[in-house]
């Protein structure tokens, strides 16, 4: 469930009010005449169910709310109300499938920004997969899978390819590019760091690793596992599985093939370097694909429950309309 701040515009607020009074989706609505000061304008709360929050936030914005108010929504953790239930029973769907797709766009679009703290977490990962790949160790692979943040830019790519936002499209493809170039960059230094200080040699690199060369070998296996975990990473972004999402992670060796790329370049291994940067665009390619299918599948199925359910909804929409018109007349004079 999500709880529901909107400052709606001098004007605004009775088809605002009307709106979520309408959706058998929302539950909780209380309106305070006037309390908003910056913008000015009436300040509605109510809590909608994730079923119902898309539709009510996309005919909010229709009504052109955000333009001269706000709409601000937030995870509600706990909710003890038999009314909250009915609402739950009454909206389309299940909330585990529902698709907020403004929570998702927004929550992807902030890790499209290449900032200083992306750049840092993509080169430390690269480093220390670098050192996992000299080591024949899996252990510091898998750690490095999970340091490594260059999922947040490819599900924000999905979501932009699918809403057709050449911005984002944009911002997410620079970030990883610059991203993977500096982390490749870098780990090239520190190989050549290493090997100075005699920790790491050329010997390592070329020696049988039994329990990591497929980070250079890509076989179509590649492929079907990166169409895997992009179905399986988008689906916990968007019903909000933390723990897929690190599972997910760690199953396709996008900063361990990029370390691989940097470590063979370093020691001037061109077709161990090639092979990696091949698994690289494999499993980046795979993601994306997989991850923009997904989006248009629950974009779809979701279109198709509310086709379905909007056909009982109309007589239930006029009824508690009806409600609120009554609520809102003044009483008869008695005499």
């Amino acid at each position: 469930m999500l709880h529901l701040r909107v400052i709606a515009p001098p004007g605004q607020s009775s088809a605002v009010v009307d709106l979520l009074a309408a959706d058998p989706g929302v539950t909780h609505l209380v309106v305070l005449p006037g309390a908003a000061r910056q913008p000015a304008g009436d300040y509605v709360t109510c809590d909608v169910v994730r079923e119902s929050a898309d539709g009510v936030l996309r005919g909010l914005q229709e009504l052109g709310v955000e333009a001269h108010g706000a709409i601000a929504a937030d995870d509600v953790e706990l909710t003890l109300s038999a009314a909250a239930d009915k609402a739950a029973e009454d909206a389309p769907g299940h909330g585990e499938d529902a698709v907020v797709w403004d929570e998702i766009a927004a929550k992807t679009g902030e890790q499209t920004v290449l900032t200083g703290t992306f750049l840092a977490l993509i080169i430390v990962a690269t480093m220390i997969a670098g050192i996992g790949v000299l080591l024949d160790q899996p252990i510091l692979i898998v750690g490095a899978m999970v340091v490594g943040p260059e999922f947040g830019p490819l599900a924000a790519l999905c979501v932009a390819l699918l809403r057709r936002q050449p911005r984002i499209i944009g911002r997410s493809v620079q970030a990883l590019v610059v991203g993977f170039l500096a982390a490749m960059l870098v780990t090239v230094l520190s190989t050549w760091a290493l090997t100075a200080t005699g920790l790491v040699g050329r010997d390592m690199l070329l020696a049988d690793r039994p329990l990591t060369d497929f980070i250079w070998r890509p076989d179509a296996l590649s492929w079907v596992v990166g169409l895997l975990a992009g179905v399986a990473g988008m689906l916990s972004l968007t019903s909000k599985k933390s723990g897929s999402l690190v599972g997910v992670l760690i199953s396709v060796t996008t900063v361990p093939a990029a370390a691989n790329v940097a470590v063979a370049a370093a020691y001037g291994v061109w077709h161990e370097a090639a092979g990696s940067a091949l698994q690289l665009v494999i499993n980046l390619a795979a993601i994306v694909l997989a991850g923009l299918l997904t989006l248009v599948v629950q974009l779809c199925w979701w279109r198709r429950v509310q086709r379905r359910s909007a056909r009982g909804v109309p007589r239930q929409r006029a009824d508690r309309l009806g409600s609120v018109s009554a609520s809102r007349r003044p009483p008869r004079d008695a005499g």
